[in-house]
């Protein structure tokens, strides 16, 4: 009896390796996902990333007004700068002319222009009438006469000044539109602007004028 119980657990012994060695070819591996999900991880790193598509620019009336937002917004431009006008000479101690000074001046040349226009037209038609009467005037004595011719000249004397100041107050008109107005035909000195608003037709400074009026 003591040698059948001895025998027994020796039996047990030399099956238990060949049970677990039954179990592990049965088993699949328990590391092989965990292997797997590696690779699968490392394969992401490595391959480069691959750019996101560019967005195609919005078209329509809701960009031009998202560009109108963006864009930021000009400041009217204000003060004196503002309403300088395009630069015209003045003299060293004068201030620049500004557009309302110019606009003035251009008004008043403008109106200058109107009423001589006026001027000639009514001239013309008295030396007209004074000329047709002149032929009248067989029984008129020296005095009549005499009187007659004086008007005469008078109105064509008249007519000739108007037609004089007609031309320089267009001619001063073309001069500030090309940029001249307030230089000196004579010398090419700066007039001054005190002198162009009094008279605006001025095309000589005043000691030219003064030479002028000396010869």
């Amino acid at each position: 009896m003591a040698t059948r119980k001895a025998a027994q657990p020796e039996a047990g012994r030399g099956l238990a390796p060949e049970a677990a060695r039954a179990a592990a070819r049965t088993t699949p591996p328990s590391t092989a996902p965990a292997r797997k999900a590696t690779a699968k991880s490392t394969a992401a790193k490595q391959a480069p990333a691959k750019p996101a598509p560019a967005k195609a620019p919005a078209k329509g009336p809701a960009a031009k007004k998202a560009a109108a937002k963006r864009a930021p917004a000009k400041a009217p431009a204000k003060g004196p700068a503002a309403k300088q006008a395009p630069a015209l000479v003045v003299k060293a101690d004068e201030q620049p002319w500004t557009r309302t000074e110019l606009s003035e001046l251009r008004a008043k040349l403008e109106a200058d222009i109107a009423h001589l226009r006026t001027e000639i037209a009514l001239a013309e038609d008295d030396l007209e009438g004074l000329i047709r009467d002149g032929g009248d005037s067989a029984g008129d004595d020296q005095a009549d006469a005499g009187t007659k011719t004086f008007e005469r000249q008078q109105e064509i004397t008249l007519a000739n000044n108007s037609r004089e100041m007609l031309q320089q107050s267009e001619h001063a008109l073309e001069r500030m539109g090309d940029g001249s107005y307030g230089i000196c035909e004579a010398c090419g000195s700066p007039i001054g602007k005190l002198r162009l608003i009094a008279f605006p037709r001025a095309t000589l400074c005043l000691s030219c004028k003064q030479k002028q009026e000396r010869r």
